[in-house]
């Protein structure tokens, strides 16, 4: 029997822009890490709304690689090898992150290169399941409400998709600094949301937002459209909208903020990020005041099935693709 390691993988191709019916498994060349580089076996990947919009034909500027393209971004598994000039990380560590971003990601494989500053230790108490499902929406709702919003221990803050990835996840940051959160969602999540800090809940189906609650100090928006010129409405003299599914327009922003004088902030994800900021949002993983909610895992070969999940935008929590038994 020949044991040489194998140099190929199963990995998830979009094979044309054609939207997620594109996907296929396939057998495809294990990559090389560069001298500034780990190797990572993947356990776990975390699905984002960033991989079917791509898919779908948005975003291409993240296609820094032709097709076909490996989706994904968050990953959690077992560094496999190190690049001669990387200090450090060793082979077996643990670790998770968000991966190549902005760039062409990659996690949707079974092995994938990264950079040592986009990936940490995973935390201890989670899975790789459930360590997957944090650095996008982690860094994302960490670096919303403490670096963008600046959020104090007594403020007021509405959170809007409280339930969805990044909202359930800054709905616990937020009640775990102190502050009074207000959520938004459907119905069937107010008791999960009221378990994981939400003070006033509000069914957006049935209630509009705006004639139900007091003026807040910080809006969480991770709706967009008519909800961001809804939320400056709410927001106290002087408070901060910070919005996470497109830039505004210039004009809006401007009208916004001179009619209700609150600052308008928009956070990309995919421009902005800080990769130091996953080590802070373990901290918090590490003192056991944030949890991921993970609602449904796939194997890889399923990955068309997920992402066409969360692209119905009615996902609680993530949704994480496996790839390796979980430990």
């Amino acid at each position: 029997m020949d044991s040489r390691p194998s140099t190929t993988m199963q990995a998830i191709q979009l094979q044309n822009p054609n939207g997620t019916a594109a996907l296929a498994s396939k057998e495809t060349p294990r990559p090389q890490p560069a001298d500034d580089e780990l190797l990572v076996r993947t356990h776990a990947a975390g699905v984002n709304p960033l991989d079917w919009l791509i898919c779908d034909g948005h975003l291409r500027q993240l296609l820094d690689e032709p097709l076909p393209w490996i989706p994904g971004w968050d990953i959690s598994g077992v560094v496999e090898s190190v690049g001669a000039d990387v200090s450090g990380f060793e082979a077996g560590d643990t670790v998770y992150g968000m991966v190549r971003l902005p760039g062409a990601g990659g996690a949707f494989a079974e092995y994938a290169t990264v950079k040592p500053h986009e990936v940490t230790s995973k935390p201890a108490r989670l899975s790789h399941t459930e360590a997957a499902g944090v650095p996008m929406v982690g860094q994302t709702a960490f670096h919303a409400l403490f670096e963008e919003a600046g959020v104090d221990a007594d403020d007021r803050i509405l959170i809007h998709a409280a339930a969805g990835g990044v909202g359930h996840m800054a709905v616990q940051f937020a009640a775990d600094a102190g502050l009074r959160v207000i959520g938004t969602a459907s119905e069937r999540n107010e008791a999960y949301l009221r378990e994981l800090g939400v003070d006033e809940f509000i069914d957006y189906r049935n209630q509009r937002f705006e004639d139900e609650i007091e003026p807040v100090d910080v809006v969480l928006d991770a709706v967009g459209g008519s909800v961001l010129e809804r939320s400056a409405e709410v927001v106290r003299p002087g408070g901060v909208v910070v919005t996470l599914p497109e830039q505004p327009p210039e004009p809006l922003v401007e009208t916004l903020q001179r009619e209700y004088d609150a600052e308008i902030s928009f956070f990309s994800v995919t421009d902005d990020a800080a990769p130091s900021t996953l080590q802070r949002v373990t901290e918090r993983i590490d003192a056991g005041a944030v949890e991921p909610t993970i609602r449904n895992t796939y194997p890889l070969s399923e990955a068309q099935t997920a992402l066409e999940k969360s692209a119905t935008g009615h996902v609680r929590g993530k949704l994480v693709l496996t790839v390796e038994k979980d430990e």
